[in-house]
């Protein structure tokens, strides 16, 4: 038997998209914007060493970032908000386990993935389509 979706206001959805789309555009430019800093601090402080090896890790977390946020913002369904899931529990459990303190920043910076998960999942259930 299947159980009823529970209803969220197609205005609704679009708030929480449009919000999803800014944390992934705005990871994306920050990192970018921060290419030399704070994002290579990180990656100190994980243990990388290597400056090839870093600048490669935060090419492709911007590359995964602004991929993930465009194709939330052109084509948002299912697809695109497993993917978004995916790419957010690999950077937290990557993140937890180079830097566990990160749960403890006090802006967040693991604990917002707990709200963004929630999101994506209200969204999943939302959209009636099939893959």
């Amino acid at each position: 038997m299947n159980t009823p979706r529970p209803a969220v206001a197609p205005d609704a959805q679009r708030w929480l998209r449009a919000s999803l789309v800014a944390v992934w555009l705005g990871t994306a430019a920050a990192s970018l914007a921060e290419f030399h800093g704070q994002s290579r601090e990180l990656l100190v402080a994980a243990g990388l060493q290597s400056e090839a090896w870093m600048q490669a890790v935060i090419a492709a977390g911007i590359a995964a970032d602004l991929a993930v946020g465009l194709w939330l913002w052109w084509r948002p369904g299912r697809p695109a908000y497993a993917a978004a899931l995916l790419l957010m529990a690999a950077m937290t459990v990557t993140g937890t386990v180079l830097i566990p303190t990160l749960w403890l920043d006090p802006l967040g910076r693991l604990l917002k993935n707990l709200p963004i998960a929630a999101i994506l999942l209200v969204l999943w259930r939302a959209d009636g389509r099939r893959w």
